[in-house]
């Protein structure tokens, strides 16, 4: 009687879910690596053709203070992007949101705060209608919320035509008079730290011993909280896995439990609350509320939010790859000035940069999805 030879066990492949991964697969993964490179590069184009100042804590403040509005955007619209939307009304509803604080505040004597909530409240209206509209036609957000970017823009000139005669409305400092809320949107933050680094020779200071540099700009401030607090949501939280889920697949996200509905109506709103919140910001520091601010924002904001490695197809982002290429878009914004190349450039360059970045995204992520 012959026996059987004894089977080999089987064998298991192993389980790609706790495979070692090495750093730079790991880095690779990230979204925002493709924004790095870009700001390493863009960092030292200017350090080899730009004037030595640029870099200087003056030349910091003078291209982060215009990084930081658009920022604010941007961060906002990279979460509606992971999403899987997009808003195209957020430029207006800079302009709209300055007349909906500038209007109660200045002709109907309304306390700052009251004023501010009221435009705050507004966009939240609107960002909610944005989204519900999205959701219960099923038309695409890009044109549902192109449509409200002329709405809100004409809304925006013919109220301020009715209440003021003109596209501006002044006044907003003498009404808004020594609110405490002046200076959480709009000056310089840490004056006194900085005169006291000039006292000590540390920074650099005019003639009279007063510093070149008074403060931080609180928009920078509002810029770097937004930022970490929303990559902090987006990577940390539930609502962030939902954000994720919604824009990738939401059909699947459903069938799992998310409410994707409910998520991409909160996101609308957010990005409305971002605008305002510039809006509050570029009001108070003016003095003015003006129809055509804000113009062309929404597209900046996008292309800062892509830069920073955001996909159009949504599922896939990071806001802190949206801060970075803010601060990219101010520093070729106004780095140009620092050099003797013609300012009428800024346009190519920012065309250029954002189809190199999206190749760059595309190949990253490529890369990272192979070594899967």
């Amino acid at each position: 009687m012959s026996t059987s030879p004894a089977s080999s066990p089987p064998t298991t492949a192993p389980d790609e879910r706790i495979a070692k991964v090495s750093l730079l697969k790991s880095l690779l993964q990230r979204p925002e690596v493709g924004a790095i490179v870009g700001l390493i590069a863009i960092v030292l184009f200017f350090a080899i053709y730009a004037d030595s100042r640029m870099f200087s804590l003056a030349g910091l403040m003078n291209f982060m203070q215009p990084a930081a509005q658009l920022g604010i955007l941007a961060v906002a619209a990279a979460l509606l992007m992971v999403g899987g939307e997009f808003d195209l009304s957020i430029g207006s509803m800079i302009a709209f949101a300055g007349i909906a604080l500038g209007i109660p505040l200045v002709l109907w004597g309304w306390p700052l705060g009251v004023s501010i909530l009221f435009a705050f409240a507004v966009s939240i209206v609107f960002g909610a209608m944005n989204g519900f509209i999205v959701l219960r036609s099923g038309l695409p957000s890009f044109i549902v919320t192109l449509a409200f970017l002329f709405i809100l823009r004409g809304l925006t000139l013919v109220g301020l035509k009715v209440a003021t005669g003109t596209t501006q409305l002044r006044g907003i400092p003498e009404a808004a008079g020594d609110s405490w809320l002046m200076q959480v949107f709009s000056g310089n933050a840490f004056e006194g730290l900085f005169s006291w680094l000039a006292k000590m020779g540390w920074i650099e200071t005019f003639q009279n011993g007063t510093p070149k540099v008074q403060g931080i700009p609180v928009e920078i401030i509002w810029f770097v909280l937004l930022a970490l607090a929303a990559s902090w949501l987006l990577n940390k939280t539930r609502f962030g896995n939902w954000i994720f889920a919604a824009g990738g697949d939401p059909n699947a996200a459903r069938n799992v439990g998310v409410p994707v509905a409910r998520v991409k109506i909160i996101l609308f709103i957010f990005t409305a609350m971002a605008a305002t919140l510039v809006a509050t910001i570029t009001v108070l520091q003016f003095g003015t509320a003006d129809a055509s601010r804000g113009l062309l924002k929404e597209f900046h904001a996008i292309i800062a939010a892509v830069i920073g490695g955001c996909l159009l197809t949504g599922g896939y982002g990071s806001a802190i790859g949206a801060l970075i290429g803010a601060v990219i878009f101010g520093m070729v914004q106004i780095g140009i000035t620092y050099t003797n190349i013609n300012q009428d450039w800024f346009q190519v360059f920012m065309g250029a940069i954002l189809l190199i970045a999206v190749l760059l995204n595309n190949w990253v992520r490529r890369k990272a999805m192979s070594s899967r």
